[in-house]
């Protein structure tokens, strides 16, 4: 059968080929893992949150596989903005956008990081602001929508290419934390990170987790990403990219109907190994062709009456 579907999409000023893209924190630490994956049909990598230093991370036990996904708190370990930047560079000849994703603990150090990555040659920037187990650079900072306006519009006025804004879903209101992004100029939003949980040893009576509590990701979350990008949608106008419990292509398309104009696959390689990039484009495209829709602008908001 021939495909007719069109799946290339576009994120802010931002083209993509392919909707799916390597979400941050898995196979994205080096260059030749990058490289793996952009071989494996995903639209966009991004990075692993890099911040000014070096950093260890948690001690373990920092991951653990539960019934429905992955509960992890690793602690941002990275290598730090100047040794990382070599990864970026080796990956500068790539037709495939590399979005750099970077963490702070306030404007000045989002401004320096965003301005080296790109220096290294990042198409884009991911702000994260929402690590729920790393409290100066997570939750404290992406919980007050006050402080996201300040270092998105700090970000924005310091840097020429497109800065996307990643949310987390343990706030009480998300959307409000959408708007001042958007407030902010950020040129897409990014939603969501990891949901925040614990995992308690019956035996030991103790946490599992060195840190006590981690992220979820996974499966299980799949319904709250949906319904925090159909939030998200009916109060921005800027592009959303999702990400949570992504296996399938009809989960993308959920996505996509909710809101979002491209997605970001993390967890998934865990359960269909690298190729799951090729195989959920292939799926997009099937359902598409399937259902006579001849463009991923059809679907997307399709949800939202």
């Amino acid at each position: 059968m021939v495909l007719l579907a069109e799946i290339n999409t576009k994120v802010g000023s931002l083209p993509l080929k392919k909707p799916t893209m390597l979400a941050s924190g898995i196979m994205d630490e080096d260059a030749g893992s990058m490289k793996r994956i952009i071989k494996c049909g995903a639209g966009a990598i991004v990075t692993k949150s890099i911040g000014l230093k070096p950093r260890e991370g948690y001690p373990n036990p920092t991951l653990i596989e539960l019934e429905y996904g992955i509960l992890n708190a690793m602690g941002l370990p990275n290598p730090g903005i100047d040794n990382f930047g070599e990864e970026i560079l080796k990956l500068k000849k790539s037709k495939t956008p590399i979005i750099g994703s970077i963490y702070g603990a306030n404007s000045k150090e989002f401004i320096k990081l965003s301005q080296k990555m790109e220096d290294y040659g990042a198409s884009a920037i991911e702000l994260n602001l929402s690590c729920p187990h790393a409290k100066k650079y997570g939750l404290e900072v992406g919980s007050d929508p006050k402080l996201i306006k300040i270092i998105t519009s700090s970000v924005k006025v310091n840097v020429n290419i497109p800065v996307f804004v990643k949310l987390s879903p343990n706030v009480t209101n998300i959307s409000k934390l959408a708007k001042a992004a958007e407030s902010g100029n950020a040129d897409a939003i990014i939603a969501i990170n990891t949901v925040k949980a614990m995992k308690i040893d019956l035996d030991l009576r103790r946490p599992i987790l060195s840190n006590k509590i981690g992220g979820y990701s996974g499966q299980a979350i799949k319904p709250i990403g949906i319904r925090c990008i159909y939030e998200i949608a009916e109060h921005v106008n800027i592009p959303i990219i999702g990400v949570g419990g992504i296996l399938t292509g009809e989960d993308a398309i959920e996505y996509m109907m909710a809101g979002a104009s491209a997605v970001q696959i993390g967890v998934g390689i865990y359960y269909r190994e690298l190729d799951i990039f090729n195989k959920i484009n292939k799926e997009i495209e099937q359902w598409m062709d399937k259902h006579s829709y001849k463009k991923l602008s059809e679907i997307i908001g399709a949800a939202h009456l």
